[in-house]
């Protein structure tokens, strides 16, 4: 199906080719208006989703080829953004792994869907930020169906990062390079990051995008997740600055 000059049109404005160092570059889409409604939150952010691309490939011919892309059975990242992230000062960012039982089901394994709602009300409140939902970094780079399978050597007595390794798999094999640059795209200003985890902290330290401080975020605590939570400070490293009823 041939596509029409005037859909290219509308398109092209919104499309930003981000130049890489590898075989591909990065695709760019956004702003998309949103509008976000989460029980008695309410606000407004702008959506961002980003794909690699070949790098000889144009604008017209990226959007000609989507109908026989099969993007569908891959996953592409995003990005949500609030406020002038462009040319605040002071910005709260989060890089939020995708946690398809946490965030979707609201699962109670973990702590992800509560971090990933407060980061955006947080955010909202702040006034100016992003929050950068990765796609390919389900059960910590190991894909929704390996997590499913560590899940159930979880139920017999391995802890997260136990399983993880069980399986063959490093503890944490997840990458923020592709964020980073999409960041980059944004904003060239430090950012302030919403995070525990001392590994997104040095990813941005090492790009020059850091503030001076982060923001600590636990909280959701459940019986079904203090094991999981205690494993992340105890194996994972994880900063605990914040959650003194957790046992460690």
């Amino acid at each position: 199906m041939k596509i029409l000059k005037e859909t290219i049109d509308i398109l092209r404005e919104k499309i930003k080719i981000i130049e890489t160092t590898d075989q591909e570059n990065l695709c760019l889409v956004g702003p998309v208006r949103m509008p976000i409604k989460q029980d008695d939150f309410t606000a407004t952010f702008n959506w961002y989703s980003w794909v690699k691309v070949d790098k000889m490939l144009t604008i017209e011919e990226l959007v000609a080829s989507l109908a026989t892309s099969n993007l569908a059975f891959g996953q592409q990242s995003s990005v949500l953004v609030y406020g002038d992230f462009a040319q605040e000062e002071d910005a709260l960012i989060r890089m939020h792994s995708i946690c398809h039982t946490g965030d979707i089901f609201g699962s109670q394994r973990c702590d992800c869907g509560y971090q990933l709602h407060e980061s955006m009300k947080m955010i909202a409140d702040h006034g100016c930020g992003a929050i950068f939902y990765l796609a390919d970094h389900e059960g910590r780079g190991i894909g929704l169906f390996s997590k499913s399978l560590a899940y159930l050597l979880q139920e017999n007595g391995h802890d997260t990062v136990e399983a993880n390794q069980a399986l063959g798999f490093e503890d944490d094999t997840r990458s923020y390079e592709d964020a980073i640059r999409v960041l980059e795209a944004l904003r060239d200003k430090p950012v302030t990051l919403i995070t525990n985890n001392p590994k997104k902290l040095a990813a941005l330290k090492a790009h020059g995008l850091l503030a001076d401080h982060h923001v600590p975020l636990w909280g959701g605590l459940t019986d079904t997740n203090r094991f999981y939570l205690e494993t992340k400070v105890q194996k994972s490293g994880h900063i605990l600055e914040e959650l003194p009823t957790l046992n460690v």
